[in-house]
């Protein structure tokens, strides 16, 4: 039976704890993390919050049962992660700044890392609004049959649930779920076998998702498997893909120890990835690793700089990060911004199914390259606009007709979702002294331009959609309910200055009462996640 974590049921357990906590022991688990290790008895289990005095500000924290008694031991983490801290997107005047830029997004690594914190009891953070929304999936139109454009973009305008006086503009982007023509699959796995991935939610889970990716290849596909730590190592070279019991096999033969060389296994695995190349196939490399590079080529910049002199080769690479207490977010954000790829994290088995089974498709197959999104704001209808995250996937406006001006690549049947927040205008005109302010006659709200290459093509092609007054609507459908919902955690969890009236219990009801088709469970998983992040907050 669930307890309820009651004010009087935590005070009776805060004071068990402060009488009766006693440090057992200080150890390390590889570079960058140290762990604190503290029991304390009690009859019930401890929940998030209850931790002993002081763990909860200095460091996340997890509890774990000690040989199944009433002992409780509690892990404190050093942590040493590190999150991309670009700043957030204010508003900006349609006057003065009429044109909003941006790259499209497919990575979702934040909702899974929210997942696991949450999951730990720790109040998140290190997290990117965009990937929680384009974590879900929406029922988009998807482009019709023998469409020679790739995706299809939908609009809707309705009224910001935190800023009633505001309102909120959406801009939905489905990729077509044909999968495109190919000779086949041409994958290198490359592993971090480091010291610092010696845990089960680390090397253990990796080896559980490999093989699971492995056991959908076939004949015409080729695996080759690298592994880096103080050094590189080519582990399998081009193996058939239907060769699943000896890849599994390599797979579980590896084991973590050494300092981290991942430039080295980057280079070695695009070697592979070349020599193996299929034309007309998919040629990949999937980087899993914890993102702590510490010997070699380790920056950042160092990093992106090898990944874009790669990439000319045709290889893209995705890549999958693990743990925490130590993870690298921003490096394994940026390889994958600039090697053509995604992001994600992998916090549970469930989500390796998602990420490499499930949506195989949308990992695997590009079907629109540099993705790059450009709206205009009609200052007769819009005073003000801010785009809801994308922090640091702003473009400056010329970029978005520079073919040669890298942007996100989107896989078949992914979906990208933007939402802008406006001010409408009063209807009143700035008079300058030298410069008149025209305003045509036009209502729309503003003009969605996409820009795009088909893969493998150097010339972008381009698309436009005005949303016009009719896509306002006082009763906004399921679908715009439920990523407003997501967006508001977003703004919660951000502490964002914008957040307004958002609230914990408004996220909830939305999300709930809007949840729809959820074959998968996830909808509801939110809902879930949720209420466990209003525990902790």
């Amino acid at each position: 039976m669930k307890r309820k974590n009651t004010p009087a049921r935590r005070a009776l357990l805060a004071a068990i704890i402060l009488g009766l906590v006693t440090l057992l022991a200080t150890g390390c688990s590889g570079p960058g993390i140290s762990e604190k290790v503290y029991t304390a008895p009690s009859v019930v289990a401890p929940v998030p919050g209850d931790y002993p005095d002081g763990l909860t500000e200095a460091a996340p924290a997890e509890v774990v049962d000690v040989e199944g008694g009433d002992d409780w031991r509690y892990r404190e983490i050093d942590s040493t992660d590190e999150f991309d801290d670009s700043p957030e997107t204010p508003f900006k005047d349609v006057a003065t700044s009429p044109l909003s830029t941006f790259s499209a997004d497919v990575d979702t690594a934040s909702y899974s890392w929210f997942r696991k914190q949450v999951s730990n009891g720790i109040a998140p953070d290190g997290i990117r609004i965009e990937e929680l929304v384009n974590y879900f999936d929406y029922d988009y139109p998807a482009p019709d049959p023998g469409s020679d454009q790739p995706f299809t973009v939908t609009t809707q305008v309705a009224q910001a649930p935190w800023a009633p006086e505001h309102q909120l503009a959406l801009i939905g982007v489905q990729a077509t779920k044909a999968v495109p023509t190919s000779e086949g699959n041409n994958i290198v796995l490359l592993a971090d076998v480091s010291g610092s991935m010696a845990s089960e939610d680390k090397l253990g889970l990796l080896i559980q998702a490999f093989a699971m990716l492995v056991e959908q290849l076939d004949g015409n596909d080729r695996v080759s498997i690298v592994t880096y730590a103080g050094s590189d190592q080519v582990i399998a070279d081009g193996v058939p893909g239907n060769q699943h019991l000896e890849l599994i096999g390599k797979l579980n033969s590896l084991y973590a120890d050494g300092s981290t060389a991942g430039a080295a296994g980057i280079t070695t695995a695009y070697e592979l990835a070349r020599k193996h190349f299929i034309e007309g196939g998919n040629n990949r490399v999937i980087l899993a690793t914890d993102g702590d590079f510490n010997v070699g080529q380790s920056s950042v910049e160092d990093l992106t700089d090898l990944i874009e002199q790669q990439r000319e080769s045709g290889v893209y690479i995705s890549v999958l990060g693990f743990g925490m207490g130590n993870l690298k977010d921003n490096m394994m954000e940026s390889i994958a911004d600039h090697g053509n790829g995604n992001y994600a994290y992998i916090d549970t088995l469930n989500e390796a199914r998602k990420v490499l089974v499930d949506e195989f498709d949308a990992t695997m197959f590009v079907v629109a390259q540099d993705l790059k999104l450009q709206v205009e704001f009609n200052p007769a209808v819009v005073k003000e606009y801010r785009l809801i995250g994308y922090n640091n996937r702003r473009l400056e406006n010329e970029d978005f007709d520079d073919d040669t001006k890298d942007a996100g690549d989107v896989g078949a049947g992914h979906s990208v979702t933007a939402l802008y927040e406006l001010i409408p205008a009063d209807g009143t005109q700035t008079k300058l002294k030298y410069q008149e302010q025209r305003v045509g006659d036009s209502t729309d709200f503003l003009t969605v331009k996409v820009r795009y290459k088909d893969p493998g093509d150097a010339e972008s092609k381009l698309i436009e959609q005005p949303v016009t007054v009719s896509e306002y609507t006082e009763t906004p459908g399921g679908e715009f309910a439920f990523a407003t919902a997501v967006a508001e955690l977003g703004l919660l969890v951000t502490d964002s200055q914008y957040a307004g009236q958002a609230s914990i219990d408004a996220v909830i009801e939305r999300a709930d009462s809007s949840r729809g088709s959820d074959p998968y469970s996830l909808r509801a998983e939110f809902v879930d996640l949720a209420r466990a992040y209003k525990q902790i907050i």
